[in-house]
């Protein structure tokens, strides 16, 4: 391939639309564009986003397009919970800093520190009623991810794909790991497709180049893709097939996912957009 990336849409002048739900939309604690904001330029998703952050959620409110909802809803397991609100924005979580792990890293004893706690009540994922469908799910929520997808399973068994964020290290008491997320979504059908974004830090006495954001060898946290096994597309169906191949096209260049996922639907429905595909990647 070779030049500016089409959308899969226009490679195949096919019109499909993807569901999307982002738990923790706060443009202000994440970095950089959302993984699914090409897709929304091009009128290719509709969103629907979870924002406790008043301050958030005015910023979200104020610059949204016609395709996105926010709501002001804590998604967690459907109970009343304690919000530790820390000095850094993006360390405030419903779970209590683990400081006796933070403190091995340059910056997170402060940064971790709680400066207050709000009660505040949540809603399981499988409650909330404007969801009407769930194709593609990006989670970042600081460690409390999983009890997410435990309160979730109605709506994840229609999704496709998941990006969610995973910690190497429990930087908060009680925290599930990437193994613990990565094996309860496996028992609902979705294998790991890779990481991104991956992060590590200087273990402390170390310091590099003064810098206390900088990396080595210790991995603390990454973004972790989820995708529906590929060794089973045949259990989708044809319109869940062109929704993978859209996401995966568009979103994170898995050209080899989407081809599969589009020979799948072919099979299925006698079409020949795979071969299409194939083709114009070639030439593009």
């Amino acid at each position: 391939m070779s030049g500016s990336r089409p959308s899969l849409t226009d490679l195949l002048d096919l019109d499909v639309t993807v569901d999307v739900v982002d738990i923790g939309a706060n443009p202000i604690a994440s970095a950089g564009r959302p993984p699914y904001q090409d897709l929304l330029d091009r009128g290719k998703a509709r969103l629907v986003g979870f924002e406790p952050s008043r301050e958030a959620l005015a910023e979200l409110l104020a610059r949204k397009s016609a395709f996105e909802t926010y709501l002001p809803y804590a998604v967690y397991d459907g109970t009343e919970q304690s919000l530790r609100i820390c000095q850094s924005p993006g360390m405030t979580s419903l779970l209590e800093p683990n400081q006796s792990v933070l403190s091995c890293f340059h910056g997170f004893d402060e940064w971790a520190k709680v400066l207050g706690r709000e009660t505040i009540e949540t809603v399981r994922l499988d409650d909330v009623e404007e969801i009407g469908n769930l194709d593609f799910l990006k989670i970042d929520i600081q460690g409390a991810e999983l009890e997410v997808f435990r309160h979730g399973v109605d709506r994840l068994a229609n999704c496709l794909v998941i990006q969610s964020e995973v910690e190497f290290m429990p930087m908060y008491e009680n925290q599930p790991l990437f193994t613990d997320v990565d094996l309860f979504l496996r028992e609902q059908g979705f294998v790991l497709h890779r990481f991104i974004d991956q992060t590590s830090r200087v273990v402390k006495p170390l310091i590099v180049d003064n810098n206390p954001y900088a990396g080595l060898s210790q991995l603390l946290w990454a973004d972790a893709i989820f995708i529906r096994d590929f060794t089973r597309f045949d259990r989708l169906t044809a319109d869940q097939l062109l929704k993978t191949a859209l996401i995966m096209h568009d979103v994170y260049n898995s050209f080899d996912i989407a081809l599969r996922a589009l020979l799948t639907r072919d099979a299925m429905i006698g079409t020949r957009c795979g071969e299409t595909y194939l083709r114009k990647l070639e030439t593009h």
